[in-house]
């Protein structure tokens, strides 16, 4: 048991926009819960307002994000805002959305970042119960893996191996507290390749993409402006940041990857919460 009191956030925030795969407008809130209520999504547009929690439990689909479904309650890709959460330790957090979908926003966590530190950000009276990991967890597919190994504190390790000419390896490393987050993580956006994109519409995935909000490489070069020449390394981590939200407490560990998705991210939370007391 932690020492340090969970949080929520002081007041509510609201944003509105339009989702990255089913394009559909969205206007969503976020509310200060109590402690121990860990994120839910509340679907104010349906009958009855169903929730969904943020649990592994919950998820049901990790193709190119993530889904969370609980009756009939659906929210997907609720990766970017889970981290943005995940990313500045708010522990509690109701999300209000009248769509199955948050808004894409710019592509990273950058403007959920903003939104959460409008809000600002108020200590419970519970303490925060972390997620210790005691021994290690590897999850492995051909040449892909995802791994934890215990750690004093929270860091991520991961290696992207790409062929495309201008994004080869990129590797990236940090601890992960609420400074290092906003700085190195928050701003990655999304990576895509136009050869999928025809994929992506004929499964109705992808259209609320554009150059700015998804960063686009055809065969030779990149079509939008990368903000940094590693960004799709470092989105990869806010995604494990945002997929290990699901496991429903702060964890201490070091993940080391390489080539991960949102599907090993998930079996990996999986593993993870055999530890869960």
């Amino acid at each position: 048991m932690s020492n340090v009191a969970q949080t929520t956030l002081a007041k509510p925030v609201s944003y509105s926009g339009i989702g990255l795969h089913a394009a559909e407008e969205v206007h969503m809130v976020l509310c200060p819960a109590p402690a121990n209520t860990g994120i839910v999504f509340i679907r104010t547009d349906l009958p009855g307002r169903p929730s969904v929690k943020a649990h592994l439990s919950n998820v049901t689909n990790t193709m190119r994000a993530t889904t969370l479904e609980d009756g009939e309650a659906k929210v997907f890709t609720v990766e970017h805002v889970l981290s943005a959460l995940n990313g500045l330790q708010i522990d509690n957090c109701i999300i209000e959305m009248d769509s199955a979908e948050p808004p894409v926003a710019d592509g990273s966590s950058l403007n959920f970042v903003e939104l959460i530190e409008q809000a600002g950000v108020k200590e419970l009276d519970e303490p925060r119960r972390e997620l210790v990991v005691r021994r290690q967890h590897l999850v492995q597919e051909d040449d892909k893996f995802i791994a934890i190994v215990p750690y004093d504190g929270f860091r991520i390790t991961f290696t992207s191996i790409n062929p495309h000419p201008l994004l080869g390896v990129q590797f990236f490393d940090a601890e992960i507290t609420k400074e290092s987050y906003v700085k190195e993580i928050a701003y990655a956006r999304t990576i895509a390749f136009t050869e999928e994109l025809e994929m992506m519409k004929k499964l109705g995935l992808g259209k609320g993409g554009t150059l700015e909000n998804v960063v686009v490489y055809d065969k030779e070069e990149c079509l939008s402006v990368p903000r940094v020449d590693d960004e799709l390394v470092r989105h990869k981590v806010l995604d494990i940041i945002g997929d290990m939200a699901m496991i429903g407490r702060p964890l201490k560990g070091h993940i080391i990857a390489v080539k991960s998705s949102h599907k090993l991210n998930s079996l990996l939370t999986n593993k993870i919460a055999e530890e869960l007391d």
